[in-house]
């Protein structure tokens, strides 16, 4: 499915091809717990930046191999380059437009002990 979304002011626009009987998952680390961050995992090729690439700003804390990108305008992290999967991006399920009906299987992940659970990652 191909589903469009962006960050919340609008000048993020991405679209993604996502399967969706892929697993969403809930990390529970401290950036994404304080987020409400669900991550979406899909093939760099499966995303098209639309609109704002001049308005990302990177993050990048701890280990610092993941690239967080928020809107430098509203704030929001729509998107980033995760360590965990480092052929694709992590989407953010909440930064979906609305009325795409998907509802997927959501699974916690503790991302609060990384190492130990990226193990087990698919």
């Amino acid at each position: 499915m191909i589903l469009g979304g962006g960050c919340h002011c609008g000048a993020v626009r991405f679209r993604a091809e996502i399967d969706p009987d892929r697993e969403v998952l809930d990390c529970n680390c401290s950036i994404c717990s304080q987020t409400g961050y669900l991550h979406v995992f899909i093939p760099h090729r499966a995303l098209t930046l639309e609109e704002g690439h001049d308005a990302l700003t990177s993050y990048r804390f701890g280990s610092g191999q993941a690239e967080h990108l928020f809107c430098s305008k509203c704030g929001v992290k729509s998107f980033y380059q995760p360590r965990s999967h480092p052929d694709c991006w992590s989407v953010n399920f909440h930064c979906l437009d609305d009325g795409h009906g998907w509802i997927p299987d959501i699974v916690a992940f503790d991302g609060r002990n990384w190492e130990k659970s990226a193990s087990c990652l698919k």
